[in-house]
């Protein structure tokens, strides 16, 4: 290996080891949490300054953006896998209405305008851009809950992100969609308060 490769690699590396990597605890540390048919769902809110740098680095916290990230973290303590390709998240007021969680893909286009551009190259041609958004960093999606299938034993956490201005000590996190792997069946669904009791 040359050297300048090797010490491009080097830096890089030490760069990537200086980065916080962020691990959430196991679902039954979190206060907030409801076990139904040996599965436990724990959520937690990302709300504050600290909590944002652990989870997303540098100064960015999406709840300055009217984004709520929600850490949600699922033990599967029952004998059968459970499918979670359909798992949907819901952030509950306590006047029962509802917000659906976006893509974590699409966080960085929230706040309206910052959509893609698009406009005529200099030799002809299309070419298209997003405009610098605070919430366009890579760990809003790294971390973003995604798991599809969740084995008997094991955990699964990630974010679950809610275009919302509106915040309440009564919450809760309502999650439905998830299914026994064995038998199909749909398990009850789950509403987790998001206030520490």
């Amino acid at each position: 290996m040359c050297a300048p490769i090797a010490l491009f690699l080097q830096v890089t590396t030490a760069r990537a080891a200086d980065k916080p990597t962020f691990q959430a605890k196991p679902a039954d540390q979190y206060a907030n949490k409801q076990t139904i048919e040996g599965v436990t769902v724990a959520a937690e809110t990302f709300t504050t300054d600290d909590q944002a740098k652990t989870a997303f680095g540098g100064k960015l916290n999406p709840w300055r953006y009217n984004i709520l990230p929600v850490l949600v973290v699922i033990r599967n303590d029952s004998p059968n896998a459970v499918q979670l390709e359909k798992i949907h998240f819901e952030y509950e007021l306590p006047d029962h209405s509802r917000v659906d969680a976006i893509p974590a893909g699409d966080v960085k286009y929230a706040q309206g305008a910052r959509q893609p551009k698009a406009g005529i190259g200099p030799l002809g041609g299309v070419r298209t851009g997003v405009s610098k958004s605070p919430l366009n960093v890579p760990e809003i999606e790294i971390r973003a809950f995604a798991a599809k299938m969740l084995p008997p034993g094991e955990t699964a956490s990630g974010f679950v992100y809610f275009e919302t201005d509106l915040s309440s000590a009564g919450a809760s996190l309502y999650v439905t969609g998830m299914k026994n792997a064995a038998t199909g069946k749909e398990l009850y669904y789950f509403e987790i308060p998001l206030s520490a009791e």
